[in-house]
């Protein structure tokens, strides 16, 4: 088929990179703009772009595709479709009805439970058992439109980094199944209940409150891993937890240091980590960060 592909983070990346290798026409690649990173804030390209620079295929980076120019410019590719995954702007009606069968969409949850713009670390902060990868052909609404594809997996005890990682494939993999034969994945309407949001993460989410059940700690370690990391604070410097153990325990003071193992009371039992890192510091296994940093029992963590 004739493609347009239309992505931006990590996440993307096997998509394009999976409809390269089932031989479809990938005609333009659309991503955003190259933004500032790392700490010299130099303007770095997306992931996507950076992999369709090294396929040879033609990368296109619009700020909008509102405008008239754009959009006719989208027109004159003269598409089968346009693949859409985490690309990060809206698609006005112009865009979505340009291709012969539409935008279809490589969306990490299943639908319609976390529509929206974090679907990974919101089930994993939910305590959701199960997550999956669904292709959708997009509409004006936020990821409401009909799904033509599903694959279900376990969360278990992954983090956001570890899911995205394997949706991304499956999701790949998906994909490149619907278009071989479209008319045996028909568009189905998604249910009217159980329809949630998943909220962008507001960096206020990611400090710890030692307040909630010990289990909750542990998803939100995991839901914001690898970035932006859950944290807490201890003589005016952030660490960040990356990994951790729920350990039963009596009620305590929540947030209290239990041990020389930095096991830390919570609402209901305790957390310790097992994995931490110091600001401006390289990960390391909490037993290593003690030696070197100890927080002694009886301390009051928030």
């Amino acid at each position: 088929m004739r493609l347009a592909f239309m992505g931006t983070p990590e996440f993307a990346v096997p998509s394009l990179d999976a409809l390269v290798a089932a031989g479809h026409e990938v005609v333009a690649v659309y991503t955003q703009p190259p933004r500032p990173a790392n700490r010299g804030k130099m303007l770095t390209p997306s992931a996507v772009q950076t992999r369709a620079e090294e396929l040879g295929l033609s990368v296109r980076s619009p700020l909008s595709l509102r405008n008239a120019e754009a959009q006719a410019e989208f027109a004159e590719l003269d598409l089968d479709a346009a693949i859409v995954a985490a690309y990060g702007l809206i698609l006005p009606q112009a865009i979505l009805d340009a291709p012969k069968f539409g935008c279809l969409n490589v969306h990490g949850s299943l639908l319609p439970r976390w529509r929206g713009a974090a679907p990974v670390q919101r089930a994993i902060l939910a305590g959701d058992r199960t997550t999956g990868v669904m292709v959708m052909q997009m509409e004006a609404g936020l990821d409401t439109g009909p799904v033509r594809a599903t694959t279900e997996i376990e969360i278990g005890r992954k983090t956001t980094g570890e899911l995205t990682t394997e949706l991304a494939e499956l999701g790949a993999e998906l994909m490149v199944v619907v278009l071989q034969d479209m008319a045996a994945h028909p568009a189905i309407p998604q249910s009217g209940e159980g329809v949630t949001y998943a909220a962008k993460i507001d960096k206020s989410e990611t400090r710890i409150d030692f307040s909630q059940s010990a289990a909750a700690v542990e998803r939100q370690v995991r839901a914001f891993n690898p970035a932006p990391g859950a944290w807490f604070e201890y003589e005016g410097e952030r660490y960040r937890i990356l990994e951790a153990q729920v350990i039963p325990a009596q009620p305590n003071v929540a947030g209290e240091v239990l041990d020389n193992h930095l096991t830390i009371a919570c609402g209901t039992d305790s957390i310790r980590p097992t994995l931490i890192q110091r600001a401006g510091k390289p990960a390391m296994p909490t037993a290593d960060l003690l030696r070197g940093k100890p927080i002694a029992p009886g301390t009051i963590l928030a």
